[in-house]
């Protein structure tokens, strides 16, 4: 019977073996006859055997007058006897695939500044582009070439908010210009991928240049700058994404600066942009911004005009109608044929190396299933942006973290079952949000008594004067006010919808009413009150720091939000996001809005002292720096020490001050960041790899220039300012470097 069994299995084992290698031999003979059957590119363009430019070339050669004009919009419609398929330029990807159904909605873009966590950038972009890439791929099968359906994101915007009256402020980095370069290098190399032959999206850097409000007159107004201001602050993220993220796209503004239209301005497009700092992708108008050439800004007569200066400076793509007259500026002698040529070559070189031209399969990018969008792995990744991102602006005595068993909570504010301020805006769609009440409750104990009303309207004060909330939170052990705004008080200029500066923020306050109910629930009792504020831009709340406990701002914190919240909240995570800009008391600390001159502005250039400064956020532990030291070849160490008893991530920040500080130059400047994990009671020694570089500041000719002279460098936890270290900060430590 052994026998029997044994020689059973030899067969069954042999038999298999053959089999599997019969299967692989058919796999290869199949692959190879694949290769050689395949049929014979259609076109010559389509051949992958030739360069990019040379397949280019030979389409660009093919077309007529006709058919190149209709390539320069957005809206490119398809031509069937080349065999290219309509396509659409505009697509959005903020923080997640944007407009577009279903994707993961990660931390809105201001967010993303707050967690100053470089890696954890780069794998959302990851993650974004797979959604992106297997939502065209879905597209692609039901012939769905509409809006927001292609593969080119006009993302990221990397303009500096340079004022908290901006309502587009959260879709930016923040108020520095390293630290927006930092996230944006990492945000563009995740969307457009490692791969040596493809493109995996194609980013965009926008609104260029000098682009941050105001809304209102957008299409119409002169940023006037100095050019130490326009090369100190406006351009580095810029320059930084072009340079070292190989970025794609360039999106020109809507504004004039220094007298020029941004989407004709030769200075900036060809000067700047190509010449100097070496660009090769694409360049695109934003949308309708050649049109207000001849209706506003009146640089020019009539739409022929208006296109011929756009592509002379060097627009690629018009989003809006005006490269619709182009042949008539050929006719009228404004532009060439073979102007005409060389712009369509270059926005169609970004479609080439996107595999847009190539036989389905030659993508390694087209096997991307539909199973990542919204995956849990990306829901996960949403969860920790959401979590690194969050701002501890107070504690006192301690009181967070709250006890999962605590026995009765008391959750209020308008904001707290609201998915608006989950969102922000330009974002995707999911059913799976879970708002800050779901995340409380799914993380208290089920024994714990938890009750909520939204107690007051979101801007406004309550209809029905009849008050049944504030007298709850006196009966309970602690309360959660969730309060703030949403986009639909901040954001673009026809989005903001109860905005009534079209999206800018006249006043930064809290709104009244909230401010009100909060100092109602303290007038009657004395339990702990915790502020959890939502919003995409500084809110002063001078009125309520001294009377709340704690507050935490946690900005439009995406689809896991909810969760991200309770996680601080309750000490599964403890907080350790920064400030990615300042912020101020009181409206009457800025200069005048439309004023685009740095003086008075950011932490680099304000002399009053803020509510709550740049790089400021607290921690459920404590941390101490010591031996700080940058040696001859400018690499800076520094030991930091968990003296506290949770463990936890810090962020390490590294500033300068010139010998011509607070005069000249910024009275600080940040240079360098590092995110790191010390255990409680342990010491990590962070080391940052400067250069001579590092010490560059910028003159009044835009120049950088060394300055003779001791600079004090400072390392710690925010701001090396007074201020941080009255707010709880551990105290910033220096050392100095002559030139």
């Amino acid at each position: 019977m052994k026998k029997t069994i044994r020689t059973l299995l030899f067969v069954v084992v042999t038999t298999s073996i053959f089999s599997f290698y019969n299967c692989e031999k058919k796999s290869e003979t199949t692959e190879t006859i694949t290769k050689k059957d395949r049929p014979k590119p259609k076109h010559p363009w389509e051949n992958t055997s030739l360069s990019l430019h040379k397949r280019v070339d030979t389409l660009v050669a093919s077309m007529t007058l006709e058919e190149k004009c209709s390539q320069m919009l957005d809206v490119c419609p398809p031509i069937e006897r080349l065999g290219i398929p309509e396509y659409n330029w505009w697509n959005e990807a903020l923080h997640g695939v944007a407009r577009n159904g279903r994707a993961t909605v990660f931390p809105q873009a201001i967010a993303m500044g707050a967690t100053f966590d470089e890696e954890l950038i780069l794998r959302v972009g990851n993650a974004i582009s797979s959604e992106a890439r297997a939502k065209y791929n879905e597209a692609i099968k039901i012939n769905n070439r509409s809006r927001y359906a292609g593969l080119t994101f006009w993302s990221p915007n990397v303009n500096i908010f340079r004022d908290p009256r901006w309502g587009r402020g959260q879709e930016t980095y923040g108020e520095d210009p390293y630290l927006t370069s930092r996230i944006g290098i990492s945000f563009v190399k995740g969307l457009q991928g490692d791969n040596p032959d493809y493109i995996k999206a194609a980013a965009c850097a926008k609104h260029y240049a000098v682009h941050s409000g105001p809304e209102e007159l957008r299409h119409e107004f002169d940023a006037i700058v100095n050019k130490k201001d326009l090369f100190e602050t406006y351009l580095p993220a810029f320059k930084a994404l072009v340079q070292e993220a190989n970025v794609e796209g360039v999106m020109g503004a809507y504004n004039r600066t220094l007298g020029e239209p941004c989407c004709g301005s030769p200075y900036l497009l060809q000067d700047i942009l190509r010449n100097d700092w070496g660009f090769k992708g694409y360049i695109v108008s934003d949308c309708s911004a050649i049109s207000d050439f001849h209706r506003f800004h009146k640089v020019t007569k009539t739409p022929e005009e208006s296109a011929a200066l756009a592509l002379h400076s060097g627009t690629n793509v018009n989003c809006g109608n005006v490269y619709r007259v182009l042949k008539n500026a050929l006719n009228q002698g404004l532009i060439s044929e073979e102007l005409l040529n060389k712009r369509l070559k270059e926005n169609l070189l970004t479609r080439f190396k996107l595999g847009m031209f190539d036989p389905a399969g030659s993508n390694p990018y087209d096997d991307i299933s539909a199973d990542v969008v919204d995956s849990e792995a990306h829901r996960k990744i949403a969860r920790e942006a959401a979590q690194k991102s969050i701002v501890l602006l107070k504690n006192d005595n301690n009181l967070l973290p709250l006890k999962k068993d605590t026995r009765t909570v008391y959750v209020v504010g308008p904001n707290a079952s609201n998915e608006e301020v989950l969102l922000g805006n330009y974002y995707g769609l999911t059913s799976n949000t879970q708002t800050i009440l779901d995340g409380i409750v799914s993380k208290v104990s089920p024994g714990t008594s938890i009750n909520y009303k939204s107690g007051v309207l979101p801007f406004r004060d309550n209809v029905n004067p009849i008050d049944w909330s504030t007298g709850e939170a006196g009966k309970s052990d602690v309360c959660i006010a969730v309060m703030g705004i949403s986009a639909l008080l901040e954001g673009e200029e026809g989005e903001a919808i109860a905005s009534g500066e079209k999206g800018d923020r006249t006043h930064i306050k809290l709104p009244q009413n909230q401010i009100d109910y909060i100092k109602k629930i303290k007038s009657q009792t004395d339990k702990p009150l915790v502020l959890v504020l939502t919003g995409g831009s500084p809110i002063a709340i001078p009125e309520l720091h001294d009377i709340v406990e704690s507050i935490l701002f946690v900005w439009y914190p995406g689809e896991e939000g909810g969760n991200a919240v309770a996680d601080v909240l309750f000490g599964d995570v403890a907080p350790s996001g920064k400030l990615p800009i300042t912020f101020p008391k009181s409206v009457e600390q800025l200069p005048p809005y439309h004023d685009y001159n740095m003086k008075g502005r950011t932490y680099k250039y304000m002399t009053e002292e803020p509510l709550y400064p740049f790089g400021f956020g607290l921690s459920y532990t404590s941390f101490k720096y010591q031996d700080f030291k940058v040696d001859e070849n400018y690499t800076a160490s520094v030991q930091i020490t968990n003296t506290g008893k949770i463990d936890s991530e810090e962020v390490v920040q590294l500033y300068i001050s010139s010998p011509l500080a607070g005069r000249k130059d910024p009275i600080y400047d940040l240079k360098s960041f590092k995110r790191v994990f010390v255990k409680a009671g342990e010491t990590q020694s962070v080391t940052f790899k400067l250069s001579k570089n590092t010490f560059n500041q910028f003159n009044e000719k835009g120049e950088e220039v060394i300055r003779n002279g001791t600079y004090t460098v400072y390392v710690g936890s925010a701001l090396p300012s007074e201020l941080s270290k009255t707010l709880g900060a551990p105290e910033a430590i220096n050392t100095t470097v002559t030139f």
